[in-house]
């Protein structure tokens, strides 16, 4: 009794430290964000002070933020939607069917993945100048899908094949198609892959700075890139980074929480398996 007392006491230090390392500097951005350039700098650091809103004002009036943001969700909403359609069809075909060379072709799509970006960014900025595309919403679209691609494939493929084929020929016997037993049978039980899949993808298109950087110039600016503006050589706008880098968060946050339920089940599918 008095040794499953300390287990339970040492699980809660270690999981307190855990916590604090992983949520104080969230917490720390936000406090900076409410805080002026005085309080900012102030030596020791001040947990306590009167908040203000002023970085965030002038992160949208002065800083034009707000283009910036319509961009970012634009680009990674259709990032994450074309790269769901195209790679789970990709990955139910490889899961389903036997295809000549599969196995080469499953290393193939993997192997586009291994490429460092940085190898890439001259050839797409060509290629999108010649095409009249530079620093349009589609080119990045274009860009994050290629990228996020195999990363679909391969992580959905695992989910199809987890789920008995039985399904479907059950589903076929009962008057369904092949595409209706993928639509109504398949692809409602692979729910939780899917929304684990698109979060990632989001948050990769969310997040992407190098193509963005490169790739746009005024229209299509992201968020990182708005941000990475507030370094300049005669100062670094700390308040209106930290406050633009808060909001920049939340809508990543709330699509992981709206959906958490489905990624509780989509990382632990398969765990209970012998």
């Amino acid at each position: 009794m008095e040794k499953n007392k300390t287990k339970t006491i040492i699980a809660i230090i270690i999981i307190g430290i855990i916590l604090v390392v992983n949520v104080m500097p969230f917490l720390w951005l936000i406090l900076t964000s409410l805080k002026t350039r005085l309080d900012i700098f102030a030596i020791p650091p001040k947990f306590f002070f009167h908040p203000t809103a002023k970085n965030f004002i002038s992160a949208f009036t002065k800083r034009h933020f707000l283009p910036m943001f319509y961009n970012s969700l634009i680009i990674s909403a259709s990032t994450t939607l074309l790269s769901l359609a195209v790679g789970t069809l990709g990955a139910y075909s490889l899961a389903r069917f036997k295809l000549f060379g599969d196995k080469h072709i499953s290393f193939w799509i993997l192997s586009t993945r291994m490429f460092p970006p940085i190898v890439l960014v001259i050839p797409f900025f060509i290629m999108a100048t010649r095409w009249g595309l530079h620093d349009t919403r589609s080119l990045l679209v274009i860009v994050y899908t290629t990228f996020n691609l195999p990363f679909v494939v391969w992580i959905m493929r695992s989910f199809f094949e987890d789920i008995p084929s039985d399904l479907e020929k059950a589903a076929t016997v009962d008057g369904y198609s092949r595409w209706d037993a993928f639509w109504k049978v398949i692809l409602p039980l692979s729910a939780p892959g899917l929304v684990t899949t698109a979060i990632l993808c989001f948050i990769f298109s969310w997040n992407e700075f190098l193509f963005a950087n490169v790739l746009t110039a005024a229209m299509a600016k992201t968020v990182p890139v708005g941000i990475r503006g507030l370094v300049t050589s005669r100062a670094i706008e700390w308040g209106e980074i930290a406050a633009v880098a808060t909001l920049q968060v939340i809508p990543v946050l709330a699509f992981t929480f709206a959906v958490q339920k489905y990624i509780i089940r989509g990382l632990t599918l398969g765990a209970v398996k012998g």
